[in-house]
């Protein structure tokens, strides 16, 4: 009896399976969403302090904005923590009413939504504001990748692709109606990334870029402020107290801040004379009180994402988390390049936010759900179609089939042996009727 008991504490010792390491890519994203995050909260708090003090006084809260962008990071980090680990299966089940919740929500807006600086982009008040565009922008990469990953002969066609641009062009529709084009250029961006990783082809999406090349030209000549804003980036010093005001004092923040910057909190372009500090313009904050180093850091941690991103959607098991990843990483990439350029005087102003590091707790909680769906990926989550497993009797269909094709053997002899044994029998049959 002790004999027998020694191999079953061997066998329990060897059952035990160790952790599987998780790739660098995941480390890679993880550290640089918390680092950017981080540089966020410090920015965020610095660009704001001083407006609060100024415009209420010095009985003011001047953590206002840090408090709120404390509270929002930290259920945005246990969102992505849970999305990371739950199996994409479900997330993919649910993008259909993600996507009309969006959609949904961006007429709500239109008609009962907070008007601020002429636009109406926020539905609700106080700390539950949403802004719908947000939603909208993961749920359209979430449809896009169900999509083309389920009828993959889309791509091939322009006729294929009508349906995921007819839902894209109505949500970029609804968007720019707001108004909100720099989002709705977003967008477009990032389901163009989408459709190049599909592997669309390069004669559709030069149809199509050339398409809302014109589109976008058209809207931007019919709108006054935006034809102001595209005139004061051809022409900088042709009205810099007027339209060109922002771009302006966002170049003298830069400027100002030279290589190492002027210390965080010294800044003076954010008290004075920077609208939206803390949102649209926090990256010119960075550049004056970190200077070119601050600037150069933050776009080395966006490299870093992007590099991981794309190592993340290479090695994706299935083409539904390529075509994911590549669309979220897009969506983090092409706002993080809109944002800084039009910093730095490279495009036009179009109000979009720098990911993780503005103020806003709509952004926030998408890119980082959005974060949590791309670690998904990296840990090695897959999502197939969600087609039903059919349970007859019990059994798995597998098992049935294994049992019937046994079956089939037992009545046909149990294969080459059986066959074998059935014509030994006719023969000795035969050989003792003979006999």
């Amino acid at each position: 009896m002790k004999k027998d008991r020694k191999p079953a504490k061997k066998k329990r010792t060897k059952s035990r399976a160790r952790p599987r390491a998780l790739p660098p890519e995941y480390n890679m994203l993880l550290t640089a969403t918390l680092c950017l995050l981080a540089l966020g909260a410090v920015m965020v708090f610095s660009a704001s302090s001083t407006t609060q003090v100024l415009r209420d006084g010095g009985l003011s809260d001047s953590a206002f904005y840090l408090k709120r962008t404390l509270i929002v990071g930290a259920i945005g980090l246990l969102l992505m923590h849970l999305v990371a680990r739950q199996g994409l299966e479900s997330i993919r089940r649910l993008t259909p009413a993600l996507l009309a919740v969006s959609f949904f929500l961006l007429v709500a807006v239109l008609a009962a939504g907070t008007s601020a600086n002429g636009s109406s982009r926020w539905i609700g008040s106080g700390f539950f504001q949403v802004q719908p565009s947000e939603l909208a922008k993961v749920a359209l990469v979430l449809y896009a990748a169900d999509l083309l990953a389920s009828k993959p002969k889309r791509v091939r066609s322009i006729e294929g692709l009508m349906p995921f641009l007819l839902v894209v062009g109505g949500a970029c529709l609804l968007i720019v109606i707001e108004p909100d084009l720099g989002t709705a250029l977003v967008v477009a961006f990032a389901a163009g990334a989408t459709l190049v990783a599909a592997g669309a082809r390069p004669r559709d999406l030069a149809a199509i870029a050339l398409a809302l090349g014109a589109l976008a030209l058209l809207l931007t000549v019919i709108e006054p402020y935006r034809m102001a804003r595209l005139t004061g980036f051809l022409h900088p010093g042709s009205d810099s107290t007027g339209a060109g005001f922002q771009a302006a004092q966002a170049k003298i923040a830069l400027g100002s801040g030279g290589i190492f910057g002027v210390g965080i909190g010294n800044g003076v372009q954010k008290a004075f004379y920077l609208p939206e500090a803390h949102t649209d313009m926090i990256s010119a904050v960075i550049g004056e009180e970190l200077g070119l180093v601050g600037i150069v850091g933050v776009v080395g941690l966006f490299a870093m994402f992007g590099y991981a991103g794309l190592q993340v959607a290479k090695k994706a098991k299935d083409r539904y988390g390529k075509l994911l990843v590549a669309g979220l990483t897009s969506l983090v990439l092409v706002q993080a390049t809109i944002n800084l350029f039009a910093v730095m005087g490279l495009a036009p102003l179009t109000g979009v936010p720098l990911p993780f590091v503005s103020y806003g707790n709509s952004s926030l909680l998408a890119t980082l759900f959005a974060v949590g769906l791309i670690l998904n990926v990296a840990r090695g989550g897959t999502a197939r179609a969600g087609k039903l497993r059919v349970v007859e009797g019990g059994r798995s269909p597998t098992r049935g089939r294994s049992r019937s094709s046994s079956a089939k053997r037992r009545q046909s002899g149990g294969g080459r042996g059986g066959n074998r044994g059935s014509r030994g029998a006719r023969h000795g049959g035969r050989r003792r009727a003979s006999g």
